[in-house]
């Protein structure tokens, strides 16, 4: 029982690397978290600092999430590697290295599924792309990309997965409530890389 407590707390310490702050901080000498939207997530470094800067936190925090789901198998420990990489999500969204002031959910939460689903992941990501593509909106198609895994899920048949997914899922819907209201008034920013 140590073990996995052990773990689902570095799986959150994982999660709650700034990637956005640190490369804003590191390479930028700009706090990421006084720009835009203020958030620490990929959209808001794209928006601040560039493509290369947003393909960089985006990866890495991508990357945050697959190892956190990969820590049980390292480890040895007998958890669902999905529990480790929820408790990453939290930590990316929470951090405890940024005053609990992070991301929106959505590449940590793919980083998750990369390492358990990778099918999924890559279905989901073209869903997500194709997406962003036509409405140019980057929350839109973080919203249908969690509810597209939601449907390969329940299609899947795999419980776990699906539980998983859809709490994912409704979470990064949560966090996007502002842009949905922004959506609706169409005052939300739109990409202008794509």
């Amino acid at each position: 029982m140590v073990q996995i407590i052990l773990v689902l707390i570095l799986a959150y310490l994982l999660g709650s690397i700034p990637s956005g702050l640190i490369i804003g901080k590191v390479f930028y000498k700009t706090d990421i978290r006084e720009h835009g939207s203020g958030n620490l997530g990929g959209t808001n470094t794209f928006r601040t600092l560039g493509v290369k800067a947003g393909i960089a936190v985006t990866l890495a925090d991508i990357l945050k999430g697959t190892l956190a789901a990969y820590l049980p198998v390292l480890f040895g420990i007998d958890i669902n590697p999905l529990l480790a990489g929820v408790f990453a999500v939290i930590g990316h969204t929470y951090p405890i290295f940024a005053g609990f002031r992070g991301g929106k959910a959505v590449a940590t939460s793919g980083g998750v599924l990369l390492f358990c689903a990778p099918l999924m992941f890559l279905t989901i990501f073209v869903v997500f792309f194709v997406s962003l593509y036509i409405t140019k909106y980057v929350s839109l198609s973080s919203m249908l990309a969690g509810i597209c895994a939601v449907i390969y899920a329940a299609i899947d048949g795999d419980i776990p997965l699906l539980i998983a997914v859809t709490l994912l899922t409704l979470f990064v819907i949560y966090r996007h409530r502002a842009n949905i209201k922004r959506i609706m008034n169409k005052t939300e920013p739109k990409i202008k890389w794509l």
